[in-house]
C-alpha cells in the first residue's frame, strides 16, 4: 500500500501544475540577489522537477541555497496564478537527458537529437512547502 503524501498545492490551482505552462523559477545568487528564469517543469503530485545543467548559474545558486520559489500564471485568466515556495531536496543526474526529452515532449517541442549539454543535465527535485494564489 502506498501512502498518500499531503500536498500544500490547493486543488483549485492544480491545473496550473498539470498543464504544460512555464514556471518562473527564482533562486538566490551568491550576492543575495534573486535570479528568475522561465522553465519547463513536471509535477508528480509530490515533487516539482526542473531540468537544468551543472554549468549554469542556477546550479551554483541551488547548491549554495536550496530554497526556491516559482510562479505559474494561467494564460486564460492572467490574474490567476500560483506561487510555490519550496526546497530542492535533491539534484539527480540526467546525463542522457532523458528527463529533458520527456519535458520537450510535454511542451510539444520536437527534438531529433539530445541537447548538446546532455552530459551536464541534472534534475532539481523540489518539495513544495508553502503557496500563495490568486
Amino acid at each position: 500500500m502506498t501512502a498518500t503524501v499531503p500536498s500544500v498545492i490547493p486543488a483549485s490551482h492544480l491545473d496550473l501544475l498539470e498543464r504544460p505552462l512555464f514556471a518562473h523559477l527564482a533562486t538566490t545568487r551568491p550576492d543575495g540577489q534573486p535570479q528568475v528564469n522561465p522553465m519547463w517543469f513536471h509535477w508528480d503530485g509530490e515533487f516539482v522537477r526542473f531540468s537544468n545543467t551543472t554549468i549554469r548559474h542556477k546550479y551554483r545558486n541551488v547548491t549554495a541555497n536550496p530554497r526556491v520559489a516559482f510562479s505559474v500564471n494561467d494564460p486564460d485568466q492572467p490574474y490567476r496564478y500560483l506561487e510555490v515556495r519550496g526546497t530542492v531536496e535533491r539534484i539527480d543526474p540526467d546525463p542522457n537527458a532523458a528527463f529533458f526529452m520527456q519535458l520537450a515532449d510535454r511542451y510539444s517541442l520536437r527534438m531529433d537529437a539530445l541537447p548538446p549539454d546532455a552530459p551536464h543535465r541534472v534534475i532539481y527535485v523540489v518539495r513544495p512547502t508553502s503557496v500563495s494564489k490568486q
